[in-house]
């Protein structure tokens, strides 16, 4: 089920995610999620972009049309950074509840990261290029963050105007 994504400018995309448990039907959630992400053409997309304050995002990079990105399909649970490298390297990044809007964002090359997957159970592994790159974008949701608040006092200002009129509109259905 295609499920609404939230806009910039609502609350919920500014608070912070409770973890899923158990019991949380994140199965079902998790392949509605990646109906949206898979309609809205995006490469991620977090609990709170649908409304959801449950610490969860999807992740499919086969959009991307570039020989060095890698396609991965996956779901997080309860993601948590362990470690992060101290290289960096930017990137330009858009958001489905920021449509229209890209923007250059530095980020880390690596992360070390611990998250559950659909049986619940535990993994670690270390996330390189695109894919670290993503996660540490949907990771970001999970805390209240948003790519726009990695930029720079002065490009914020410059994109101010388009931020505004995106405040406007209050769900974006694919």
């Amino acid at each position: 089920m295609k499920m609404p994504i939230v806009i910039y400018g609502s609350s919920v995309l500014r608070k912070k995610t409770f973890e899923m448990d158990a019991g949380d039907d994140f199965i079902q959630l998790a392949e509605n999620m990646k109906e949206t992400l898979k309609n809205a053409g995006g490469i991620g997309l977090a609990g709170p972009q649908v409304g959801i304050l449950k610490s969860i995002f999807v992740v499919d990079t086969s959009p991307v049309e570039n020989e060095n990105v890698e396609p991965v399909e996956k779901v997080f649970l309860n993601p948590v950074i362990l470690h992060h490298s101290d290289n960096t390297s930017w990137y330009n990044e858009g958001c489905l509840s920021i449509p229209g809007i890209y923007e250059d964002v530095k980020r880390p090359e690596k992360v070390e990261v611990r998250y559950r997957d659909l049986h619940f159970d535990w993994k670690e592994e270390t996330l390189t290029g695109m894919e670290a790159r993503v996660f540490q974008h949907e990771y970001d949701h999970l805390q209240g963050i948003l790519f726009v608040d990695r930029l720079s006092s002065l490009r914020r200002k410059l994109i101010g105007r388009k931020l505004h009129q995106i405040t406007k509109k209050k769900y974006i259905t694919i």
